[in-house]
């Protein structure tokens, strides 16, 4: 298997291809290395019952695994970025079309970091694309417990008031939503940026009522706020309002 800095830089590159638009060639210069990865894992990494193998990117994520699965189990490093090297593969994948490959990286991503609350809440996402609700809302449930990031948090808030909302439970789906209002400005805030990704997200699968039911939310986001403008700031206002004008376009041009 690569060393870690070779594995890096292998990474790196097919990072650069993507952002080239060459998909194929990264998506399959990743495949090549997940394989090699998988090899090298089977012959030193075993998995027993007093031991599991981790890729934790920090100290934070291990101690907050421990804290959160209670795993009795001795932790060691494999020593490899794989969670970076699953999430890579994963957004190859989906810019070549190919979501149920996408799905089985993700969850190796999952495997390799349990508290990559990014990968959970994209998994969700395919899930949901899929018409797989059970998933989506457990993925998104799972995350609640796991999120050091505030805008893991909102997502999966904006998740279930989606939830709500398409299951006719606009109160509910209201109360979701100002649970993240309620969280204050750096929550909002992140809501605004997690809108921003679902509409590259959606610009990629070109699935016109998933973006319907976030500009939905995005217009509740906007009614429910408009009585704390002044806590939240207008220039928050103004970037959601810019998403759901974004997201309008995208309609128009999927419709």
């Amino acid at each position: 298997m690569t060393d870690q800095t070779g594995l890096t830089e292998q990474l790196e590159r097919c990072e650069g291809l993507m952002l080239q638009g060459q998909d194929e060639q990264a998506a399959e210069l990743l495949a090549h290395l997940a394989e090699d990865a998988e090899e090298y894992v089977d012959k030193n990494c075993p998995t027993t019952d007093e031991l599991q193998w981790f890729s934790f990117p920090t100290l934070f994520e291990r101690l907050a695994y421990r804290r959160v699965e209670k795993d009795p189990r001795e932790l060691r490093s494999v020593g490899e970025p794989l969670d970076r090297l699953y999430n890579d593969l994963a957004l190859a994948n989906v810019h070549v079309g190919d979501y149920d490959a996408a799905a089985a990286a993700l969850k190796g991503a999952i495997r390799w970091n349990p508290m990559d609350c990014g990968s959970r809440l994209n998994l969700a996402d395919l899930y949901r694309v899929d018409g797989d609700m059970q998933e989506f809302l457990a993925l998104s449930f799972s995350v609640f417990e796991r999120a050091s990031e505030a805008r893991h948090l909102a997502r999966a808030f904006v998740n279930f008031a989606s939830w709500f909302e398409v299951s006719e439970k606009p109160q509910t789906a209201a109360a979701a939503l100002r649970a993240v209002l309620g969280r204050g400005q750096a929550l909002y805030v992140a809501v605004v940026g997690e809108g921003i990704d679902a509409v590259l997200l959606v610009d990629e699968i070109l699935d016109v009522d998933l973006v319907l039911d976030v500009l939905d939310l995005g217009l509740a986001l906007i009614a429910v706020s408009v009585a704390d403008v002044d806590e939240l700031g207008l220039q928050n206002a103004l970037d959601l309002l810019g998403i759901c004008e974004q997201l309008l376009i995208i309609c128009d041009a999927l419709l």
